[in-house]
């Protein structure tokens, strides 16, 4: 990117028909051919169908806290709410008083990057738009006005952002614990009866055998990138290794050419945690070097957050509209567009760090869960596409596969208001920690039915 872009302005979130009708004709088509998701397996459906039920008829407030691993869980989510729960729920003598709905909350990057059809979308079907790294007063009225007076639940992320790890829960944000007390105590002082509630929903991807292949596939493109360079050619004796050697050798390869990269001091015998923390506070330096901004703003995804927002901004230009990008003397605007590039720059080694933060998971074994290997080889391979400046949309999808979604047991939060006005900061504290462990007996529970056969 180096050319200045005007500002993106969404309308107010609301529900269009014509939107939904939309979502309806291509969600499926969607979800099978671009996500590959071939199927649903519900776990605790019974939890969720209440939940939604009592939300629905005005008697919670909710917030559908879900994790947020691989990038699509609103997609799968949202499609499952509008057009598969009302009849799952018909199946066990439920019937909802109006069509069920998800209002998601989504970072404003995404109307960014998402392209014109995203923007056109997203408000339309209720999703509301927040700042991570600004105040945004604006943002935080919608979504309290959503769950006090809202008819549906309101979908957020815990985690801030895609993790990359689906059976890890590397760091929760107490942003929706905030929220959630926020809104509780606004509907008590109020004298409105309605409990405002946190349910945690995990989603995993399970493959079939068919995957093997494209895992193949996969590490004959990482080995070309980090091993065999442009010619293409493959690394020789590969069948003498296993894939968990492979796996060593790619990741101790990218480890090594991106620490060269960055000028530091390659020592192979420090521990891998060691090495990429410092590769992450190289990147993050060099980054806010170029930006010209304060290296010292808090710990790491702090600061990658307020690196992003500061990209985006260079990139569309907040308040500036296409009349007045033309209107702009010659000079302006092309100092304009080096602030581009040098944001987009910026943002490259922001987003390795962005990666690397959440790549901790140890090398696979044999007795590693197939669905693990693959998460694994696509992290692999995600590690080598943000070291060469690469985003998110280049991580490989391995299709088709099954969505397990596993419901957890709902958190009250009405019933702690006493103890968070009391104390906040330990109350908040707690449920966060409350939140976490709902999100492991989830992870625990989708393990324990897990009925895939182990290919290696």
């Amino acid at each position: 990117m180096i050319t200045a872009l005007p500002d993106i302005t969404v309308p107010e979130p609301f529900l269009s028909r014509f939107a939904v009708c939309i979502a309806a004709l291509f969600g499926g088509i969607y979800l099978r051919f671009v996500l590959g998701v071939a199927r649903f397996k519900l776990h605790q459906s019974g939890r969720l169908i209440d939940s939604f039920y009592r939300t629905l008829s005005g008697k919670t407030s909710t917030i559908l806290a879900f994790r947020h691993a691989y990038g699509d869980e609103p997609q799968l989510l949202g499609w499952l709410a509008l057009f598969r729960l009302r009849k799952i729920a018909k199946k066990s003598g439920i019937t909802f008083p109006i069509n069920s709905h998800i209002a998601f909350v989504y970072g404003y990057e995404v109307l960014r990057w998402g392209g014109p059809f995203i923007q056109w979308l997203l408000p339309r079907i209720k999703a509301m738009p927040i700042y991570h790294a600004k105040i945004d007063s604006a943002g935080m009225t919608r979504i309290y006005k959503a769950l006090e007076n809202g008819p549906y639940p309101v979908g957020i992320a815990p985690e801030g952002q895609v993790t990359y790890n689906s059976e890890e829960i590397q760091r929760l944000e107490q942003g929706v614990i905030r929220i959630g007390f926020q809104s509780a105590g606004n509907l008590d002082k109020c004298g409105n009866e309605k409990h405002a509630e946190i349910l945690p929903v995990s989603i995993h991807y399970r493959y079939g055998k068919r995957a093997k292949h494209q895992l193949k596939k996969i590490m004959d493109k990482i080995e070309r990138v980090t091993i065999s360079g442009q010619s293409g050619r493959r690394l020789k004796e590969k069948k003498d290794y296993t894939i968990f050697q492979r796996f060593e050798m790619a990741r101790n390869n990218l480890l090594k050419t991106t620490e060269a990269f960055y000028g530091i001091p390659i020592d192979t015998d420090r521990p891998y945690e060691e090495r990429t923390k410092t590769l992450m506070t190289e990147a993050l330096t060099t980054a806010e070097r170029i930006l010209g901004i304060d290296p010292t703003l808090g710990d790491i995804m702090i600061r990658v957050n307020y690196i992003r927002q500061i990209c985006w901004d260079r990139i569309f230009l907040p308040g500036k509209d296409r009349t007045h990008l033309r209107n702009m003397p010659l000079e302006e605007r092309a100092l304009a567009d080096r602030l581009t590039g040098e944001g987009w720059y910026a943002a490259r080694h922001m987003e390795l760090v962005d990666f690397l933060y959440y790549f901790r998971s140890p090398i696979p074994t044999k007795d590693t869960s197939f669905h693990l290997i693959i998460e694994y080889a696509q992290n692999l391979w995600d590690f080598a596409s943000r070291s060469m400046g690469g985003t998110f949309e280049n991580r490989p999808n391995v299709r088709p596969k099954t969505a397990v979604i596993c419901t957890g047991e709902p958190i009250d939060l009405t019933e702690k208001l006493s103890a968070y006005r009391e104390n906040r900061k330990e109350t908040i504290s707690n449920t966060l920690q409350e939140l976490e462990e709902r999100f492991m007996q989830c992870i625990e529970e989708v393990k324990k039915d897990d009925l895939e056969m182990n290919l290696f």
